[in-house]
This record gives structure tokens, sequence and C-alpha cells, in this order.
């Protein structure tokens, strides 16, 4: 197995990882996941799928990551690592998908409308 390359996207955060055989190294935008993430909630999202496939130090992951926040940029990571270790083993599928990993979260900032102070609330109505 060569280098995998898939892309994640949560929000506007969008994340390229690539996917080799190693010890289970994860760099994001070339630092650790425990410098980058430093939260163990985030740093559990990233794991996520490798716990779930039992794949566990056996793949080293290189990420590029940009836009968002923390929280989008996390959720895109493991969205990309879902996508790469079901193109490895088809099997995998059956303990992602029911987990929601295989999902692509659909919701977005909604824009703000002319005339409005931001997408839904309106500015204050004066009668008199």
């Amino acid at each position: 197995m060569e280098k995998l390359h898939k892309i994640g996207r949560r929000k506007t955060a969008v994340a390229r990882v690539y996917l080799t055989e190693g010890k289970g190294n994860i760099t994001i935008n070339n630092k650790e996941l425990n410098n980058y993430f430093t939260t163990g909630t985030l740093q559990y999202k990233v794991n996520q799928p490798f716990s779930l496939t039992e794949t566990t130090g056996t793949y080293d992951v290189k990420a590029n990551v940009y836009g968002g926040g923390i929280t989008g940029q996390a959720e895109a990571v493991r969205l990309a690592i879902s996508r790469a270790l079901v193109e490895i083993d088809a099997e995998n599928r059956t303990a992602l998908k029911p987990e929601g990993l295989m999902t692509r979260d659909p919701r977005m900032v909604e824009r703000k409308k002319f005339g409005q102070k931001k997408a839904r609330k309106k500015f204050q109505f004066s009668k008199r």
C-alpha cells in the first residue's frame, strides 16, 4: 500500500489526509496530534475511526487542515480518516457507518440577509 489521499469537510474546515502504513503517528499541519488538538475530546474524535475498526497503531496519518474552528477541523480529519479506512478494507464500513462517521455533516452557517441584523434576527421594530 502506498500513500492514500482522502478529503474530509465539516462546516468551513477542509482536511486533506494522507494515510500510509506505519506505527500510528498522527501529524496535523506538521505538528503532533497532542500539540495541535490539545483537548482530550478532540484527540478522541481523531482517533475514533481507528478504535472502531481496531486498527490503532497500524497507519501513519499526515493531515493538512485549514478553515473553520478546531472542532470542525477535528471532525473533518475524522471523516477523511474514515473514508481512507473504508477504501483500504470495505468491511470497515460496517463498523463506521452505524456510528455516523461516514456521513458528511451538511450543517453550515446560514447567510446574513440584507435589511436584517443577522440571518434570522430582525432590527428592532418601532411602531411610533
